[in-house]
Formats: C-alpha cells, structure tokens, sequence
C-alpha cells in the first residue's frame, strides 16, 4: 500500500505521531500510577533512592504501535501485512503481560508462556520471508532473550530509553543507506516513542519504564534486527552491533551468576551499570558512558560493517570481544574500590 506522498513526508508523520502519543501518555501514566499505588520503593536491589511511579513504559508501546505498524504497511519495501500483523499481535500481547505485573507481580510461568507465545508469532511471520520455516526455532530464543534482556537492563534513570533512541535512529539510518524506508520508517518510530517517555524518565526519573516498556522494547529491537535479516542477510551484523552495550551487560552478567549458582533469575544488582551506580556514580554519567560506546564504536564500526559485508562477522566479533574486555575491566575496577572501601 503506498500514500500520495513522499516516503520522506510519510516517515516524518509516523515519527512525530508516535513521538506526541507517546510524550502524552507518559504524563497521563504519572498520574495513574500515583492514583493505583503503582510506586517503586527503595531497597538493597534498587538503583533509586526515592518511591517512583512505574508504568511509564504504556507511553512507549501506545506511540510504537500508532507509528510502526504504519510506517511498515505505507512506506516502500514493507515486510508484508502478514508480518506487520504479527509483529503488532505480538506486541500488544508482550506488553498486556508486563502491564499486568506492573500492577501486581506475576509469576514467571505466564509472562514466559505469553513471551514464547507472541515471539513464536513473530519468528514465524519473519521466517516465511526467507527460504525456511526452520528459521522460527533459533529466532524464537534470540526473541525472547531479546525481551528479557531489556527488562534486565531497565535500572537506572533513562538507561534503557536513551538505548532504544539510539537503537531506532541508527536503525532507520542503516535501513535507509540500505534501501528499506519501511524499515528506516518503523526504527524511527520507535526512537520517536522513548524519547516523549525519556524526557520524563531522564536522572532524576519521574516515572520508570516498568515491565509494560522494557520487555516490549525488547521485542521491538528484535523484530527490527530480525526483519534487517530477511531484508538482506548481511545487515543483521550492524543491527547487532548497535545492540552490543545492553547484549553484552546482560549476557555476561547472566553467564557468571549461573556459573556461581545464583539464583539468576531473581532480581540483583550485578549489571555492570548498576555497580557503577553503586561505586558512586550518578545515573548520568553512567548513561553518559553507554551512550559514548554507542556513539563511538558502535556507529563507526557498524559503517565498516554495513559498507564492508566481507568483513562485517569480523566487525561484530571485534565489537563483541573488546566489549566484553571492557564489561570484564568496568567489573573489576568496583570490585576492587569496594575492597578498599571495606578494607578502609
């Protein structure tokens, strides 16, 4: 479906719609959440230090859903109707769940069954674009990863939205580099969304995402990196790249306390981002830091890799290692001023 209008104009109109509905219901979601109760405390596994409204996130999903699926179905080189329809099944679905623990936690059993449910959706409708329907079961683990992972690294003020921002916009400068304004569309859209409920969740943070935007977002980078796949094969290396600062953080902090017998999947404050917060730093400056990576290696390299596709595995593969270097270094650098701090 086309309009009788520039893709340019048509990209602009998704993006400043998903932008003003979301910068709306964020202010409308402060006051709700202050009405229902829906306030997180302080406590040993928080980053804040005051009671905040959770819940913000509805902002994000209701201007995603008004500008990408738009963006997807009007702008050249769409993804198809069936696509566009699961990927907003899917989100509707994943954000029902968390919008429903915001209000009162639930157990892990139902959000992980509506997360593999609405993903497999997903994974399906992108896996009918290429030459199997196979390609749905390892799409599937990278999906709900994808989801969780966010959730994770939602901890401090403005993190996980400045991260979407920079994911959306970056995307939708490689997807229009690459010939997909649909893509290009969809990616600003998104980046369009965090920013209205950024601009209430930077330090220090009137409302938090809660679960209804990180695991949400999460599923949205997904599908964007997943229809960069379909699109053209070699474009997955730079979208994973522009992911690497929260895959990294979470990725890692998970593998280690499995490796120690932690109970992983209770809440901690083990991320690299949240010991940097607690070693002293202002949730600024530690936002600061994600974005610098963001900005300073993710962006040039993913050039190289996006002009470069011979050599685009070996960009991601850099990327990922010195990442890890530094995720390694950041760790043991608190860990060694909180022995001097005990010690002292």
């Amino acid at each position: 479906m086309t309009l009788p209008v520039s893709p340019a104009a048509t990209l602009a109109g998704c993006t400043l719609v998903a932008f003003l509905v979301s910068f709306a219901c964020v202010r409308a979601a402060i006051a709700y959440a202050h009405r229902r109760g829906m306030l997180d405390a302080p406590g040993r596994r928080r980053s804040h230090t005051l009671p905040t409204p959770r819940g913000g996130g509805i902002g994000i999903v209701l201007g995603a859903l008004v500008g990408m699926p738009a963006a997807l179905l009007l702008l050249p080189v769409s993804p198809g109707p069936a696509t566009v329809g699961a990927f907003t099944v899917a989100t509707i679905a994943v954000a029902a769940i968390g919008w429903l623990d915001d209000h009162g936690s639930l157990p892990i059993r139902p959000r992980l069954v509506i997360q593999l449910a609405a993903t497999l959706l997903l994974c399906v409708a992108i896996a009918s674009l290429t030459t199997s329907l196979w390609w749905a079961l390892p799409l599937l683990v990278a999906g709900v990863w994808c989801i969780n992972l966010h959730n994770f690294m939602d901890g401090i003020d403005g993190l996980a939205a400045q991260q979407a921002m920079f994911f959306g916009a970056a995307s939708a400068a490689l997807a229009w580099a690459a010939g997909s304004p649909a893509i290009a569309g969809a990616g600003l859209a998104m980046a369009a969304a965090a920013l209205g409920f950024w601009w209430f969740n930077r330090s220090p943070a009137r409302i938090f995402m809660g679960d209804v935007g990180s695991g949400t977002l999460g599923l949205m980078v997904f599908a964007i990196s997943a229809m960069f796949w379909a699109f053209r094969t070699n474009l997955l290396w730079p979208s994973l790249i522009f992911s690497s600062a929260f895959v990294i953080d979470a990725t890692l902090t998970l593998l280690v306390r499995m490796l120690r017998g932690a109970r992983w999947y209770t809440p901690h404050r083990e991320h690299l981002y949240q010991w940097l917060v607690r070693r002293g730093s202002s949730h600024r400056k530690v936002a600061a830091g994600y974005f610098a990576w963001n900005v300073l290696v993710c962006v040039p390299v993913a050039w190289i890799a996006f002009r470069l596709p011979a050599v685009a595995p070996l960009c991601f593969g850099l990327v990922y290692l010195v990442g890890a270097a530094v995720w390694r270094t950041g760790k043991r650098g608190c860990l060694r001023r909180r022995e001097r701090h005990v010690s002292a």
